[in-house]
């Protein structure tokens, strides 16, 4: 079950079943199946609260991914600051909708084991964000 919820902001406009299908075909795509994915959509000040509070980062972030798979079923938790998503869309010249589902999809790609701390693992990232933003049709 993907579940979406917004704790101090206003919900985003989301094809909620559209995208917990999109989300359910690129976790098999890497072989796993959907438990229970929370996506936990809040404002810059929440998102650096929970960066502070859970991972001792203190700077602000558009995702924040808890992973509590187990085996192949993928379960989490998925922060995801807005006002992030809308100044990252803004700089990069792509449309909110756009950078919000590459943003949901990140946190995904983290729960199937996916890196992106290097330069490497970075661009690996990158690649697998467009082919996935592919299959939902964007």
């Amino acid at each position: 079950m993907v579940k979406f919820i917004a704790e101090d902001i206003e919900m985003p406009a989301l094809d909620e079943r559209k995208v917990s299908r999109w989300i359910r075909a690129v976790a098999a795509d890497y072989g796993f199946s959907v438990g229970q994915i929370h996506y936990i959509f809040c404002s810059d000040e929440r998102e650096l609260e929970v960066n502070r509070q859970f991972l001792g980062h203190d700077y602000y972030t558009d995702v924040i991914t808890f992973d509590y798979t187990s085996g192949q079923t993928l379960n989490g938790d998925i922060f995801i600051s807005l006002d992030t998503v809308r100044s990252n869309a803004e700089m990069v010249g792509a449309s909110f909708e756009h950078e919000l589902h590459r943003i949901i999809i990140h946190g995904v790609l983290h729960l199937t084991g996916q890196g992106d701390k290097t330069p490497e693992t970075k661009a690996q990232m990158t690649e697998k964000e467009e082919k996935a933003l592919a299959k939902l049709g964007e």
